[in-house]
């Protein structure tokens, strides 16, 4: 009987670590998701600031030549 208990807890300890494993993953790739969900919101916005932006650093100098 004392074997059945321990083989249960290192199985419950084994299924511990496992389920810690899958909720650490589940976080990251929630984490990762709503990251890559904001960078493609601002994604053509910020490209288009940046394009104008980059465009005026030109631009002006040759201008002001």
């Amino acid at each position: 009987m004392a074997e059945e208990k321990k083989t249960g807890a290192i199985r419950m300890a084994a299924i511990d670590a496992i389920m810690t494993d899958i909720k650490f993953k589940a976080q990251i790739t929630a984490r990762t998701n709503k990251l890559d969900s904001g960078i493609m919101d601002s994604g053509i916005p910020g490209f288009a600031l940046g394009m104008l932006i980059s465009l005026a650093m030109i631009l002006v100098p040759v201008f002001l030549i």
